[in-house]
């Protein structure tokens, strides 16, 4: 059962003109499963969010969360989501546990249930040991802990994570991808969005690859990788003639994709170890030396390329 149903969702700033940002995205959310948007900085992925947050009133289309309308029922909306925005909402001068308490008030939370949500979400951020220490005393990752955690005070039906562990250490980001999968075990309904393709392999029942503010594939990792076949993804460094050789190798038999990715060459292969003498041999009839190769199997990356034409870079 869908507890998400986005239908036709678009959004155009400055009509009739303006950049459209996010043009007729529709996809569902099962209850209790992770859906991840999955693609680059400027795809639309945060504005998907903020329509389905009804921060942003779509210019056409709708979506219904738990049920309803994010475009006539709003208020029914924002009380049955949890949002982590991209950038940290909280107060540095206050501590952790003063922060989830002032955002615990601003959900009506009050008393004896105020105190004990908050002992429960310092437990599930793994903060209990710092919640009396202040906001600018800790790490990036740490406040996202906390982000996330201010997020989770009024038990959400659905919980929106935009991109949460941009700009931190790794440590501090498998932290939060642990923290992730627990609640979802635990039966939260999370909506994702990432320009990492391993986080999205990793968390996701399924994902929904966008681009250009449209979305172009959806399903699980099996099912996505399995558009592009068996082919293998090849990346080639050259001494030199860089473009004259991508043009040579699109030609090679076994190769269904060639093209440049700043200074190397990026190549979809039907098989490997078949294609790559002949990739040698063009090579050097052309007078050029391959420097460097590395083959990589069918992955979320691959299918990005195949669909768009270029590389999703992180």
């Amino acid at each position: 059962m869908s507890i998400v149903e986005v239908q036709e969702l678009r959004k155009q700033y400055d009509p009739p003109k303006g950049v459209l940002a996010v043009d007729g995205v529709s996809f569902d959310i099962a209850q209790g499963e992770i859906f991840s948007l999955l693609g680059p900085n400027g795809a639309g992925k945060s504005t998907t969010i903020s329509m389905l947050s009804c921060l942003l009133h779509p210019s056409g289309g709708d979506a219904l969360v738990d049920g309803h309308s994010v475009v006539t029922d709003s208020q029914a909306v924002k009380e049955a989501i949890g949002v982590v925005p991209q950038d940290i909402a909280l107060y540095p001068d206050m501590s952790a546990r003063e922060n989830l308490v002032f955002w615990g008030k601003m959900y009506g939370l009050a008393g004896g249930e105020l105190q004990t949500r908050v002992d429960e979400v310092l437990e599930l951020i793994t903060l209990v040991d710092r919640q009396k220490d202040r906001l600018e005393k800790f790490s990036g990752g740490m406040k996202r802990r906390v982000n996330i955690g201010v997020a989770l005070l009024h038990k959400p039906r659905v919980l929106y994570l935009d991109e949460p562990t941009v700009g931190i250490d790794p440590q501090s980001r498998r932290s939060i991808l642990d923290g992730i999968l627990a609640l979802r075990d635990q039966g939260m309904t999370i909506l994702y969005t990432t320009h990492y393709m391993a986080e999205a392999q990793e968390l996701s029942d399924r994902i929904g690859i966008v681009d250009h503010g449209a979305m172009i594939a959806v399903g699980t990792n099996d099912e996505l990788v399995k558009i592009v076949g068996e082919e293998a993804h090849v990346d080639l460094r050259v001494d030199h003639y860089l473009d004259g050789m991508v043009e040579r190798w699109a030609q090679v038999l076994g190769v269904t994709k060639a093209m440049i990715d700043e200074d190397h060459a990026v190549l979809l292969v039907q098989d490997a170890n078949e294609v790559l003498p002949r990739l040698f041999e063009a090579a050097a009839a052309a007078g050029s030396r391959i420097t460097e190769v590395n083959v990589t199997e069918p992955n979320l990356e691959m299918v990005f390329l195949h669909l768009t034409g270029r590389a999703l870079r992180e």
